[in-house]
């Protein structure tokens, strides 16, 4: 193992966004539950099952945002029309709910800002020192905005967020299409690079497209899940791995 904590034949960094680089999980998260429980409540009346922090971790985390509401129907019975990418937020459709969850989410951004995992752009610095390259990965559509609002766009040489996917028609995690075409954009094998990750399907994918390192970022101590995952090692925060700037 390097002072950074990977395999000597590590040649890339990939790093998922919310959660590893930003705090802006739990905003992901609040804005689910605000969005679904209003959706349940106007559905169920308010006997309603409410959206859970289990319900985040098993079908929403990581995933793209359409993809995300499906999956979360899914496990209630509820189907819906896939609608339109420019459904209203209104709209009782999959992409409407994606519409209004991102509608809140932008306006919990705007209200309380995005705070970076300092240790995180640490060992990104430390990573770039050592002539890695590296890549974020991330299905969120609003991936540039947070990053330059963090002022951390130039620390990544590759980015594949939800606006890229979309234009390659890239499946998004529990796929490993996002980190293979970042692996690919870098010009390094998925067995020289490694994946930063905290959601399930991001273990999932790290797992499937057979990098040569997942590690788990346990932000909510879910460690043993994340093993399950795929995870080969995990880790709190990204100190533990070294590699100090």
């Amino acid at each position: 193992m390097t002072d950074l904590g990977l395999p000597e034949d590590i040649e890339a960094c990939l790093f998922d966004l919310d959660g590893v680089v930003t705090r802006t999980a739990v905003v992901h998260a609040a804005a689910w539950k605000e969005m679904f429980d209003a959706f349940l409540r106007e559905r169920d009346g308010e006997g309603f099952a409410p959206f859970t922090a289990a319900d985040y971790d098993a079908y929403v985390d990581g995933r793209p945002r359409a993809d995300g509401v499906r999956t979360f129907l899914a496990s209630r019975g509820v189907r819906l029309p896939e609608g339109d990418p420019g459904d209203p937020p209104a709209a009782a459709t999959v992409h409407g709910l994606g519409n209004r969850k991102n509608e809140l989410l932008l306006t919990k951004i705007r209200t309380d800002g995005v705070e970076p995992y300092d240790s995180t752009l640490a060992y990104l610095h430390a990573v770039r020192a050592r002539g890695l390259r590296t890549a974020v990965v991330s299905s969120s559509a609003n991936c540039l905005d947070v990053l330059r609002s963090v002022h951390a766009e130039h620390l990544f040489d590759v980015r594949i967020d939800g606006v890229v996917a979309a234009e390659r028609r890239l499946p998004g995690k529990p796929a490993p299409d996002t980190f293979l075409a970042a692996a690919r954009d870098l010009g390094v094998e998925p067995a020289r690079a490694a994946v930063f990750e905290d959601a399930l399907a991001g273990m999932d994918a790290g797992r499937a497209g057979r990098f040569g390192l997942v590690v788990g970022v346990d932000r909510v101590g879910q460690a043993a899940a994340l093993y399950a995952h795929g995870a080969d090692r995990v880790v709190t925060d990204l100190s533990e791995l070294g590699g100090d700037a």
